[in-house]
């Protein structure tokens, strides 16, 4: 069977992305991996195993397109109200809180927050499905 173990996006300014994953996320440096024409660098925290691995292409100076594939990574947390309000403090501009109800029922409580280079990260309530 697999095991998810990373997943990786490229960003354009290595210490901008670094802080954002930092204050929003508590991810740290596991890894920096440099070579010649670029960087890999693997971000992690204690909640899980699984890691964020920021490429940095050396030299490259335009925004990445990202095009109409990429759809979104997700995180769950313990208290989303509370993450809400420390981002927003942060000035990292998370959007609204919403309540997803189809049926009438609650099965999801998220926000979405964009890093530097405009990928989007969902931000889930833990419970149910979203441990």
């Amino acid at each position: 069977m697999a095991k998810a173990i990373h997943s990786m996006i490229r960003v354009l300014d290595e210490a901008r992305s670094l802080a954002f994953y930092e204050a929003a996320f508590g991810l740290a440096i596991a890894e920096r991996l440099d070579f010649d024409s670029f960087t890999l660098i693997y971000l992690g925290n204690p909640e899980t195993a699984f890691e964020l691995e920021l490429t940095v292409n050396k030299g490259r100076t335009e925004p990445y397109a990202l095009g109409d594939g990429y759809g979104h990574l997700a995180v769950s947390v313990a208290d989303l109200d509370a993450e809400h309000a420390r981002m927003q403090a942060a000035g990292l501009a998370p959007r609204k809180i919403v309540e997803f109800a189809p049926g009438g029922e609650v099965i999801a409580r998220f926000f979405f927050v964009a890093d530097p280079d405009g990928y989007q990260i969902e931000v889930l309530q833990r419970g149910g499905r979203y441990l």
